[in-house]
């Protein structure tokens, strides 16, 4: 398989995704009497995957056709100009800024489009049909969230959204094709691990607002202690897992790694704000203890997926570990919920948990 390497300018293009990441996440701070309300929560997960499609969009077209050139130079600058625009809109006030998000959002639809047309007037045989099946499809799900422009309230979304899922859907149904292109699977999980890496530090940034937020105290200096071990536990686990245990030779669509992330980019993202609301005692202690459990679940569920299709066999976890996993979590759940514990033994057992899972898993 040929080692195709990441581009400086796709290092760029990612940068400029940190932003809008970071405002997605910080949707998930906006607590009112010490409740999230399952409202907040489906705006955070509905303005993310936009940003996580609009991504991933272009990061596939890279991993199949792309090429250094000048042409598809421009082509990504243009995007870049689409995710500005794009990432300044983003609020929870997301009505009042609905059109230029749209106007982003449709620009790097358009682009990624586009190009998949310029690849397919250059290419032949199977790369030649993968590019006009998607250049093609991709317009439907695009002319369908442009007439959310024409209506107002919720109608407005649901045009939006379903323009969208349409547009995730596709590719799904087009797997018989575009396994005849199989995916660069080094390029693809080295684009999808450095995004990963870049929603990890979201959580860093977390410890510092945990270290700014009140005086130094042993409480506070051992709680951002404990956080960064479980960051530090979550990176091992992550990275020596791509680097040790998977088998970069597979080749598929590479759906499983495009959609698994989708989850844990969710997760990484909830994790961040967790820690900050859970220092500062902003929900209330269930509310708290769900959002966090089940962040951390979420990411142990969809990076336990990802990697067992992509682990040698030999490297597999088997269902006594996966049980070991599980029980570990439950107990510390169930405990927490019987006894209300301080915020500091919480994070404690959610480093323990990462930590038993790096062990185990690398």
């Amino acid at each position: 398989m040929i080692i195709k390497k990441v581009t400086w300018l796709e290092l760029f293009y990612d940068l400029l995704f940190v932003a809008a990441v970071s405002k997605a996440s910080h949707v998930l701070l906006h607590v009112e009497d010490e409740t999230l309300s399952l409202e907040t929560l489906g705006k955070f997960v509905l303005i993310f995957i936009p940003i996580w499609w609009a991504w991933v969009g272009q990061t596939l077209f890279v991993n199949r056709y792309g090429q250094d050139t000048v042409p598809q130079r421009i082509f990504l600058i243009i995007q870049l100009f689409f995710v500005l625009i794009m990432t300044a809109s983003l609020s929870v006030d997301f009505d009042a800024n609905y059109l230029p998000f749209l106007i982003g959002y449709l620009g790097l639809r358009l682009m990624t489009a586009v190009q998949y047309h310029y690849a397919h007037s250059r290419e032949s045989g199977h790369l030649r049909n993968t590019a006009r099946y998607l250049g093609t499809r991709f317009w439907i799900g695009l002319v369908i969230s442009a007439c959310s422009l024409f209506l107002d309230s919720w109608l407005r979304y649901a045009v939006l959204y379903a323009g969208i899922a349409l547009d995730i859907i596709l590719p799904l149904t087009g797997r018989r094709i575009l396994v005849k292109t199989p995916a660069n699977t080094h390029h693809l999980l080295e684009r999808f691990s450095l995004f990963a890496l870049i929603l990890l530090g979201e959580s860093v940034v977390s410890i510092l607002a945990v270290l700014q937020s009140s005086t130094w105290t042993g409480q506070s200096v051992g709680f951002a202690a404990l956080t960064f071990v479980l960051i530090i536990a979550m990176w091992w686990q992550y990275y020596d897992n791509l680097e040790k245990k998977v088998d970069m030779h597979i080749q598929t669509a590479g759906q499983t790694i495009i959609y698994g992330h989708l989850f844990i980019y969710l997760s990484l993202c909830m994790l961040a704000a967790s820690i900050q609301l859970l220092f500062l005692n902003k929900l209330h202690y269930d509310l708290m203890l769900n959002l966090l459990f089940g962040s951390v679940l979420l990411y142990f569920a969809s990076t336990t997926l990802v990697f067992h299709v992509y682990r040698h066999k030999q490297h597999r976890l088997g269902v006594k570990h996966l049980a070991l996993l599980t029980a570990l979590l439950v107990c510390f759940y169930v405990l927490d919920i019987i006894i209300q514990v301080p915020n500091v033994l919480i994070m404690g057992e959610l480093a323990l948990f990462f930590a038993v899972y790096a062990r185990i898993t690398t």
